[in-house]
């Protein structure tokens, strides 16, 4: 059973009571609000510590992304899909990382239409120096043990789920 939520210092917990006393008791207003909290939270922390290397989380995401490729390399299409995100999204985030070194492009013979995205060595570097210091830090989630990042990891599974994020098998 969840613990009650304290209304002490915690804006949500005190939203969360007036939202009850003004529409009734709705649980997932209190955990969507904390949960898009949290989001803004972990995002600042590892913009933060990524923002020495020139990067963003989106980025860095995508040079590891780039990294776990056998060639180093991918179609621009598959690191839209791969990353969840639209194509305008991932053109940006690469042409970023190419204006700093850390990615070419060249179109993909392959497919006449399409673009490569190639990490180069200098992003091979960053990505793996940015990599300690994201680890070091737990990737903001160093109020939890492992044991507990994996019931979030297992909580928000059926949400993801539900979205079309992947088929579960």
């Amino acid at each position: 059973m969840p613990k009650p939520l304290s209304l002490s210092f915690d804006p949500i917990a005190r939203a969360d009571e007036s939202w009850k006393q003004r529409w009734g008791s709705v649980p997932s207003m209190a955990a969507i609000t904390s949960i898009m909290r949290a989001q803004q939270i972990l995002l600042a922390e590892v913009d933060a510590a990524v923002k020495p290397y020139g990067l963003t989380f989106a980025r860095y995401e995508a040079l590891v992304l780039l990294t776990f490729s056998k060639s180093g390399e991918l179609p621009m299409s598959k690191i839209g899909e791969r990353l969840m995100v639209h194509p305008t999204s991932v053109t940006n985030t690469v042409d970023r990382l190419v204006r700093s070194g850390l990615v070419a492009k060249r179109p993909n013979p392959h497919d006449g239409r399409g673009t490569l995205a190639s990490i180069t060595d200098r992003g091979r570097e960053v990505v793996e120096s940015a990599t300690r210091d994201l680890m070091a830090m737990d990737f903001g989630l160093g109020a939890y043990d492992a044991e507990e990042c994996g019931e979030i990891f297992a909580m928000l599974r059926p949400l993801r789920v539900s979205a079309g994020d992947f088929d579960e098998e």
